[in-house]
């Protein structure tokens, strides 16, 4: 018998190995602009959250008053540098070709950006008409609206859904929506020595690598015999 119904994946830091590019290119954007942030930094307050939330984040904190035109530039800088250096977290094809029960991505990121995300890496065709952003939510992360709204459309209870994230935001997100979750932990940006979570975003269970993840869960697996 199955534990879960569903499992839903964060996009960014966990099917693809992007956190770390983000952050790098916001830094530098940031800095054109004068304010000069660190990787530390980004990872602790912006990693997980939305593009709306990070930039109310700067003007509130260092009263940096945007320029109009800078949103469309980081986004185009990104998505440029996405196409170059973008990888898909490594096993992670095999592990979403294997799934033996139904699963979905919800992430923060603008549909276009992870629509061409997952285009990049070659996962747009198993992910088709599952993909979640907080665009379709009131509230993004660390608010657990958008692991409600996905599991409300894949059909599947909150208590028998699992969520795989890399960021605290997120796993804040899920724990509030009263889904078991994983952290991941193989992204470029993390590694298994990431210091632990602090309380309110403790998960589950860590996730090394996804070369592990039929091995931690082997029900989740679909059963060859009726593939």
């Amino acid at each position: 018998m199955n534990e879960f119904d569903l499992v839903i994946f964060d996009c960014d830091g966990v099917l693809i190995d992007s956190e770390i590019i983000s952050a790098r290119m916001l830094v530098a954007e940031l800095a054109r602009l004068g304010l000069q942030i660190d990787l530390s930094y980004v990872e602790r307050h912006f990693l997980g959250r939305s593009y709306p939330v990070v930039m109310d984040t700067i003007r509130r904190e260092f009263g940096l008053d945007l320029p109009d035109a800078f949103e469309a530039q980081y986004r185009e800088a990104l998505l440029a540098a996405f196409r170059q250096d973008l990888r898909v977290v490594p096993h992670v094809p095999e592990v979403l070709a294997a799934m033996g029960v139904p699963f979905c991505v919800a992430t923060s990121s603008s549909p276009r950006r992870a629509e061409m995300s997952l285009a990049l890496v070659g996962l747009s065709g198993c992910v088709a008409g599952r993909l979640f952003t907080s665009t379709m939510v009131a509230r993004g992360k660390p608010a657990p609206d958008l692991f409600l709204h996905a599991a409300a459309r894949m059909g599947a209870a909150p208590a028998r859904t699992l969520v795989i994230e890399d960021t605290l935001t997120g796993i804040r997100a899920g724990l509030a929506a009263g889904m078991t979750v994983w952290r991941f932990v193989g992204g470029s940006h993390l590694g298994p020595d990431t210091p632990l979570e602090p309380e309110d975003a403790r998960p589950h269970r860590r996730l090394v690598a996804f070369s592990q993840f039929f091995q931690i869960a082997p029900t989740l697996k679909q059963d060859p015999q009726t593939a």
